[in-house]
């Protein structure tokens, strides 16, 4: 007769283990000796290795009676049932893992693919990592708001990136983050921005399906406004030449 540490080492597993089978029911408890001690003999040896063998296999403790006492086709049944839950577990961990991986990859954690590719290009004009992040965050509402057009609102920013003159502005704009308020370099930056709103405004007329809401469009300039310190005074010198808006640029009626 064994006792149950004795027990517990011959089938591998600890003391709690067994006593926890005892408060489940798995393991029936034995009667106790004169001294007060549990005694176990072969038979329970044995039931406890098949419980454990089941437990490690990944058989839920609720349904380990349950295959102890299933026939052979019962038992097929039940292991098949079990393996399937197994498998979508798997699954699941697997997207966990990919989620893990995404909030390790940084820029790819709310961002498309070829958004990510599109901050890397910034990234890779040497802009400053402040102007990088406010992009990124526009870009995250965006696609939250809009994920399938994502692919071909990407398509136009990468096509207008490389542009020289594209370039240049991001430029400007990342050097304005260091302009005092007052600067007068500012005034020849709205004219350049009216300019091009100027020249592009039938292409805008035409965008169509890319439309943002005005909601979105809100929610984007507050982003504008909230990081970037020369913001109002830029806005404030577009409407002086007939613009409203920085993500949903209009012309004022009977403005510029």
């Amino acid at each position: 007769m064994l006792t149950i540490s004795q027990l517990a080492a011959y089938a591998g597993v600890t003391v709690r283990a067994v006593r926890h089978y005892h408060a489940t029911g798995l393991l029936p408890e034995p009667e106790r000796d004169h001294s007060g001690y549990r005694r176990y003999d072969a038979e329970a040896v044995v039931a406890l290795i098949r419980i454990r063998t089941l437990a490690d296999a990944g058989v839920p403790l609720a349904r380990v009676q349950e295959l102890l006492e299933a026939d052979e086709a019962e038992f097929a049944a039940a292991v098949e049932d079990i393996d399937r839950r197994l498998r979508a577990e798997i699954a699941e961990r697997q997207r966990h893992r990919e989620r893990i991986r995404k909030l390790a990859a940084g820029d790819s954690l709310a961002l498309p693919p070829e958004a990510v590719a599109y901050v890397d290009r910034l990234r890779e004009l040497g802009l400053p990592e402040q102007m990088i992040e406010l992009e990124r965050d526009a870009w995250i509402l965006v696609a939250a708001q809009m994920p399938d057009q994502m692919p071909t609102l990407m398509a136009i920013k990468t096509t207008e990136i490389d542009q020289p003159a594209v370039v240049q502005l991001y430029r400007t704009l990342a050097e304005a983050l260091a302009w005092p308020p007052d600067d007068p370099r500012f005034e020849d930056l709205a004219d350049h921005l009216a300019g091009l709103y100027e020249a592009g405004e039938q292409t805008r007329q035409n965008a169509g399906d890319l439309e943002i809401s005005d909601d979105l469009a809100e929610l984007l300039d507050a982003v504008f406004l909230g990081a970037a310190p020369y913001a109002h005074r830029l806005l404030g010198l577009l409407r002086e030449r007939g613009w409203t808006g920085w993500t949903k640029v209009r012309r004022i009626p009977g403005g510029g």
